[in-house]
């Protein structure tokens, strides 16, 4: 009975005070909490939650998961889609579970969101951890553009559109939209060789209540580009700074994910340490998926 009288209180202190946004806790509180930060925008945290949250709560944590306000299962048509309004999501969800610090699990865009919100509120971090996770976002453009020059040089279609999405103004929705259908046409989102135990997990996925919540806000960028003046970030610097304030920072990304050159990958284990780095074989963008085993094994070893 007193788990499910917390259980009604949490759902009523979001409701009430912090816009609707939907949020679930998976394992012990009295366990290390890990703050899982969806990528996007226009994302949400369905495929990790129905994939994950409860196998790394059975590691031995309190994993916490919740989409961002306006996306997903948050909906708010008022809802800005700046950092600032991120960070108020975030430190909602710190005082709905009554947590002072937690470890901050980002992937894709929502590295961007980690990194800043460990940078600017670094008392209530514990770890970072850059999960396939944005940090230079205009050198993944280049690389997906120059990467797709080489991969199309015989279409002259495709060669076309490379150099109108190039002409395109750099700090838009549409360069970054576009950027990633190049990207997604050459397959740079999937993993090379799906294992059984990968084709169970999205299987799972697909046939259960989470992709049936598999809500995309497709006005979510253009609103983000609106309203948001840094949109195009080199996080480079951010991070040394992380680092330099004493908090730990670990990156995990898989070795064919064809958005990051290997000069990013090099940049970011020379900053986070050889030690705090791991590439995943066979493994792409949604690494929790393409090599959960691997990708908890890291988690767990790095976070305890």
């Amino acid at each position: 009975m007193k788990s499910f009288l917390s259980l009604l209180f949490s759902l009523f202190i979001i409701s009430v005070h912090a816009q609707n946004i939907y949020s679930k806790a998976y394992g012990n509180q009295k366990n290390p909490a890990v703050i899982f930060i969806h990528g996007g925008p226009s994302g949400n945290a369905t495929l990790f939650e129905g994939t994950t949250a409860q196998n790394l709560a059975d590691k031995g944590f309190y994993v916490i998961v919740y989409d961002r306000r306006g996306e997903g299962r948050s909906k708010d048509e008022n809802a800005t889609m700046t950092f600032k309004e991120s960070f108020d999501d975030l430190n909602q969800i710190y005082s709905t579970y009554h947590l002072k610090k937690a470890h901050i699990l980002a992937h894709s865009f929502g590295g961007i969101i980690g990194t800043l919100f460990t940078h600017q509120f670094p008392e209530k971090v514990k770890t970072l951890t850059l999960a396939g996770a944005l940090f230079t976002q205009q050198e993944t453009y280049n690389h997906i553009l120059n990467q797709a020059k080489e991969h199309f040089k015989n279409d002259p279609v495709q060669l076309k559109e490379i150099s109108e999405v190039e002409s395109l103004d750099k700090n838009s929705a549409a360069y970054r939209k576009r950027c990633y259908e190049i990207a997604g046409k050459m397959n740079f989102f999937d993993m090379p060789i799906p294992t059984p135990e990968s084709e169970s997990l999205r299987k799972q996925y697909k046939d259960g209540e989470f992709y049936k919540n598999n809500i995309r806000n497709a006005n979510s960028p253009i609103t983000f580009y609106q309203n948001e003046k840094r949109n195009n970030l080199d996080n480079t610097s951010v991070l040394k700074e992380i680092k330099r304030k004493g908090i730990s920072i670990f990156a995990v990304y898989g070795k064919n994910d064809g958005i990051f050159s290997q000069k990013q990958l090099n940049d970011l284990k020379n900053i986070v340490g050889k030690n705090n780095f791991k590439l995943i074989d066979n493994c792409s963008h949604y690494l929790f998926v393409d090599q959960q085993e691997e990708f908890l094994k890291f988690i767990e070893l790095k976070l305890k």
